[in-house]
């Protein structure tokens, strides 16, 4: 009888065992996040979700909520993350229906109720839950340059509010060397909104050997802010240069060409960079202290 009794109590409780295995954080939840900080182990912020997403090599490492690995922004060099499906997938195991797969981010998240829970140049359809793109922002006519009349985070690009470029380059792929990319709308740092390749060639003023490259950068000091661009370029401080491997050095002492408008919220200059005599091509990183990253690809014609 003991041990009948014994054998019922172990079968009990390796019952209770599997369903505890089976209860917990899933996954493929939606933990919200702002930083790469504040999520686990192999987990990522997701830059426009704002939700820890689980990165991967292959479909075998991602969750039965989200089986598809691919990449963050869609291209072939980017992060990969594990990707969801559909909405049924994104609630596998839970006993509510709380979750969507994101129409946006192939992503699963917490369903919005209203526009508050959705990122910049979002609105919520509350039908649905999805946070789907704001029809009016971007897109919101515009004049001039710069931030304009435009969110933070965008710039007036021919009479439209257009969002900066996404930094797509190996320079901010942490999985290629790269630096992480931490900006978001929720940052105040100052916006780089235009890198254009103006030289690729010999420059023995720049550099004694090798080719120099050289791109015109435009950036802004938030509308929100009291903050200016120094007059000088001897007083800028807090530009960053971020090479392909992620290493980093000052991008003040790059600059010639420097100049401000708009009473300081604007400022344009040209960065200088020394390569190989055989180089034809460079690929750039730039940022401000807490502003967004950003990429250029200077090409020798």
């Amino acid at each position: 009888m003991q041990l009948r009794k014994m054998m019922l109590m172990l079968t009990a409780l390796g019952a209770m065992s599997g369903l505890m295995a089976g209860c917990g954080d899933d996954d493929g939840g939606a933990k919200g996040c702002t930083s790469n900080d504040e999520c686990a182990g192999t987990e990522i912020c997701h830059p426009d979700a704002n939700v820890c997403v689980t990165t991967c090599s292959t479909g075998s490492d991602c969750p039965d909520t989200a089986k598809t690995c691919a990449s963050i922004d869609g291209s072939a060099t980017g992060t990969k993350i594990c990707q969801c499906s559909t909405d049924a997938l994104c609630n596998t195991g839970s006993e509510t229906a709380d979750m969507v797969c994101s129409d946006l981010d192939n992503v699963c998240v917490t369903k919005c109720t209203a526009n508050a829970d959705c990122g910049s140049g979002r609105k919520c359809d509350t039908a649905s839950g999805q946070c789907e793109e704001d029809g009016g922002n971007p897109g919101d006519t515009c004049s001039g340059t710069a931030q304009s009349t435009c969110q933070y985070g965008q710039f007036c690009s021919s009479g439209a509010c257009t969002e900066v470029p996404a930094p797509t380059c190996a320079n901010f792929d942490p999985a290629q060397g790269g630096k992480q990319p931490i900006w978001t709308v929720s940052s105040t740092g100052p916006i780089i909104y235009e890198v254009t390749p103006t030289f690729f060639d010999t420059d023995n003023s720049w550099c004694t050997t090798g080719r120099t490259a050289k791109a015109r950068v435009r950036a802004y000091q938030p509308a929100s802010s009291s903050l200016t661009f120094p007059s000088q370029k001897g007083d800028l401080q807090g530009l960053f240069y971020v090479k392909v491997r992620g290493e980093e050095e000052s991008g003040v002492k790059l600059i010639t060409g420097y100049s401000t408008s708009n009473g300081g919220k604007n400022a344009e200059f040209t960065v200088n960079f020394c390569t190989t005599p055989t180089s034809t091509t460079l690929s750039i990183g730039l940022y401000f202290t807490n502003g967004n990253e950003i990429c250029g690809r200077l090409t020798r014609n």
